[in-house]
């Protein structure tokens, strides 16, 4: 991995962190994990638009303990550093003082560019919570080749979109790759149970989305392409695909009846774990996965990936298929509820594109900054299977489970647990930099710090 002669080096930085929107609803509970969990000594930084807001949050973790004795650090020693998202002097000062940037604001597509492009250009590792195909596109564009040359990883989706579903396929393939069973198949991802609301910032960012997609016909095509995060816009099948579809039962549990129902998160998740397939494919030196996707969906010259170490995977195979779906129970009653729950995210991305519809589902879904109460997220859990038939004829099958709100405390041991990795387990990480997914850019140290975190990750051979 290279790094420009102009960038300084991030291990000189004053924060080890910078947690970027820490007073949002999950940046104070993001900031209350690192306070909890940061190992003895770190240096982390809360940022945001508000000083007053920044030192109540800071006076506020000050006071509470440490959960597991490691962090010697306390808040009350935090800096705090006051940033507009809308000022690249700020973005760039900001990137420029850490080792690793956590940003929580968004919608990414209206406030994100600057920070991703300032610490593409600082040599800067950045973590985000991005769900937004075509800011997570135009990313790539713009900063996949400049973090490259600057060593920087910019590892967007470190939320429940995409850890989940990019970690449970990585374990999967992993141990069937060392079990010498080939390369992974058909690939299908199951929520079995969730608990947990969606954060008004989601809903938020999948509101812009959908304006910007209505307004230009060309962003439309990319929104809609399966491979619109691959580099060139490329894969192994055809560019539209169901990314929300019904799926009979007996696909992948052979006998049963019944149906899955599309799970709402797959148009994003799906993509995510289609560029990391990408990714560690041309690591690999498999053809036609050369350069990245441009604003027109156009490659980019000499964006091939390279490097590996013992943290990363070696490529999922030309052979990879991937989708995700949702448990609704069995038998005929189930098939009658998956074409609901598809009929109704019809009906909601539909009225959420209508104005007069739009503004009453804006008086009812949850606005940015709200969230449950501590009482309500303690009830929140998560189960996903991710099932594969390998092209040797092996069936595998993964598990990631955590009993924490996945939108909420889940997500915020998730996005923590991936900039702890990146600032401490730096040998241990994929010898990779660019745009980067969280399998592909943290790898097996994320696994670690996620089961540190209370996640369950296991893979087993089912044949």
């Amino acid at each position: 991995m290279t790094r420009d002669d102009n960038t300084s080096d991030p291990t000189d930085r004053p924060h080890d962190i910078v947690v970027f929107g820490a007073t949002g609803f999950v940046g104070k509970l993001v900031a209350k994990h690192l306070a909890a969990h940061a190992p003895a000594g770190t240096s982390i930084a809360l940022a945001g638009r508000d000083r007053d807001k920044l030192a109540a949050l800071r006076d506020e973790l000050a006071g509470a303990p440490a959960t597991d004795g490691r962090t010697g650090t306390t808040a009350a020693d935090w800096p705090l550093l006051v940033a507009d998202a809308s000022s690249d002097d700020d973005m760039r000062e900001l990137a420029e003082s850490a080792r690793v940037v956590l940003t929580l604001v968004g919608p990414y597509a209206r406030y994100g560019h600057a920070l991703a492009h300032a610490c593409a250009a600082a040599g800067t590792d950045y973590v985000d919570l991005t769900g937004e195909v075509l800011f997570a596109h135009d990313s790539i564009a713009a900063n996949h080749e400049l973090a490259r040359s600057t060593g920087a990883r910019i590892v967007h989706s470190c939320g429940f979109d995409s850890i989940p579903s990019d970690i449970g396929v990585k374990v999967l393939h992993d141990a069937a790759a060392q079990a010498g069973d080939g390369n992974l198949g058909e690939t299908t991802l199951v929520v079995t149970h969730m608990r947990g609301g969606v954060s008004g910032g989601t809903v938020d960012s999948m509101r812009q989305q959908l304006k910007d997609v209505k307004a230009d016909k060309a962003r439309a095509r990319i929104a809609r392409s399966a491979y619109s995060l691959n580099p060139g816009m490329a894969g192994p099948g055809p560019s539209r695909q169901d990314d929300v579809p019904i799926v009979a039962r007996d696909e992948v549990y052979a006998g049963e009846a019944g149906s899955f129902a599309p799970f709402f998160m797959a148009p994003y998740n799906t993509r995510v774990v289609r560029r990391t397939a990408a990714l560690l494919d041309a690591a690999a030196g498999r053809a036609g996965v050369e350069g990245d996707p441009g604003v027109d969906g156009a490659g980019i010259e000499g964006a091939n990936v390279s490097g590996a170490n013992s943290g990363d995977s070696v490529g999922y195979g030309e052979g990879f298929r991937y989708r995700e779906v949702m448990s609704v129970g069995r038998g005929l009653k189930s098939t009658v509820r998956a074409r609901a729950v598809k009929a109704g995210l019809g009906a909601l991305i539909g009225g959420m594109m209508f104005d007069p519809t739009a503004k009453l589902l804006d008086k009812k879904l949850p606005a940015p900054g709200e969230g449950p109460s501590e009482s309500s997220r303690a009830n929140g859990r998560f189960t996903i299977d991710v099932h594969s038939l390998t092209l040797s004829g092996v069936q595998w099958t993964s598990r990631v489970e955590l009993e924490k709100d996945p939108g909420y405390d889940g997500t915020a041991m998730m996005i923590s647990a991936a900039a702890l990795a990146l600032a401490f387990d730096r040998d241990r990480l994929p010898d990779r930099a660019g745009v980067l997914t969280p399998a592909s850019g943290i790898g097996d140290a994320l696994v670690d710090r996620l089961r540190e975190g209370g996640m369950k990750i296991t893979a087993r051979r089912v044949n």
